[in-house]
């Protein structure tokens, strides 16, 4: 396992530059005479927006076959829908899709290929898919023997608050395979460089640095221009939320999607928002508010309430670095069940898969308060923090 570009010949010690333009401008060596395999989407661009594609291409770089993950390599395919292969129009390269008849590059696939590269933004949640991609293209390159190599991107949520539960093995599945918190406050290099060594891929495994990235800095802070990561993540805002309010998803409740506000709301036809607003306000929790909000998805994806007026809370924040998503989303959870009633629908065996235990769910269904589930989880959280020291490679 290896550490490319870590010391960048450029004198932009102030500028965030990814990882795309450090391999061409000190680690071209990983790619130099190789046949490359690009896991990639719209999210892989540099500071000007030009494609990863078109300076790989540019640079001299063999480009011999395109993977794409859910959404599609062009980042326009609805949520949990299936992606086929095809062929890329602009430059006539195979894709092969990682989200169809297979989460996992097969042997076929990467036959001719000497490396494999990654470029996706991530956007620092254990449940967002492209890191699963992630690992599973390492675990095929470690059986074919192919070097793989992160193009690492910052953690746009910041890289210090490290929050919620940790994934229980037993509830491994696609949209999070491995025992790491909700928020982990890595990159994807550092989640490679963890999943690599501590869960035992043994991948050939370079990780090129962001250069010019601090922990600190949230997206907004780089420079870098944002691009939504998928269908229903419009904003830095709405990164923000999605720690907490995509456990919603496990639930009859919407998280807004098809708005341009989608998972910094939830609701229901049925839901009284006001209500739900004052009791969440109650809290005091630190970092946000609550307001009552009214909104119509719109193509949702997950069809919820599609075209009705919906009516519950908007997530509002007021420090971000106060802020803790995880446990604002399970006061939500706690609340918007008690309001709803028999109206209330659980969908376990998803909800379980995205809270990484059953223990959420049931603890809610006991009467559990806030106190009681947040302390649940917080042995397991803080011995996940050395094990993660390990692998970081920012300061």
């Amino acid at each position: 396992m290896s550490l490319a570009g870590c010391a960048p010949s450029t004198t932009e010690t102030d500028t965030v530059r990814p990882g795309i333009e450090i391999l061409l401008a000190d680690s071209s060596h990983l790619v130099a005479a190789r046949r490359v395999g690009l896991i990639t989407n719209h999210t892989g661009i540099a500071r000007d927006r030009t494609h990863s594609i078109d300076l790989l291409r540019g640079h001299g770089v063999e480009l011999v076959a395109l993977f794409g993950p859910e959404h599609g390599i062009r980042g326009d395919v609805d949520e949990g829908e299936r992606v086929e292969s095809s062929v890329d129009e602009r430059t006539g390269l195979p894709v092969y899709s990682l989200y169809g008849d297979t989460l996992k590059p097969t042997a076929g696939m990467l036959a001719g290929i000497d490396v494999l590269l990654f470029d996706i933004q991530d956007i620092g949640a254990r449940y967002y898919t492209y890191v699963s991609t992630m690992a599973k293209a390492m675990q095929a390159a470690a059986e074919e023997d192919i070097p793989f190599v992160v193009l690492d991107r910052p953690n746009p949520i910041g890289g210090e608050q490290v929050q919620g539960n940790v994934l229980e093995p037993e509830h491994s599945s696609f949209v999070g395979l491995y025992a790491v918190p909700t928020r982990h406050g890595m990159t994807v290099g550092e989640l490679a460089r963890l999943f690599n060594d501590h869960f035992g891929i043994g991948a050939e495994l370079h990780v090129v640095p962001v250069a010019g990235w601090k922990r600190g800095q949230w997206f907004d802070d780089t420079g870098l221009p944002w691009v939504p990561t998928s269908p229903n993540m419009p904003s830095l805002e709405s990164a923000t939320h999605y720690p907490g309010t995509c456990l919603f998803e496990g639930t009859n409740l919407s998280v807004g999607r098809g708005t341009e506000i989608a998972f910094q709301i939830i609701g229901a036809p049925w839901l009284d928002g006001t209500a739900l607003a004052e009791r969440l306000n109650a809290y005091g929790l630190p970092g946000v508010r609550f307001e009552p909000a009214t909104f119509t998805p719109q193509g949702s994806g997950d069809r919820k309430y599609d075209g009705v007026e919906v009516r519950g809370v908007r997530f509002i924040v007021t420090d971000r670095r106060a802020y803790d998503p995880t446990v604002a989303g399970v006061a939500a959870l706690i609340e918007a069940r008690r309001l709803a009633g028999p109206q209330w629908r659980w969908y376990p065996r998803h909800f379980d898969r995205l809270a990484g235990s059953s223990r959420l769910r049931e603890g809610i269904e006991a009467g559990a308060d806030l106190e009681e589930l947040v302390s649940s989880w917080e042995g397991e959280l803080a011995g996940f923090l050395p094990l993660r020291a390990r692998y970081l490679l920012y300061e």
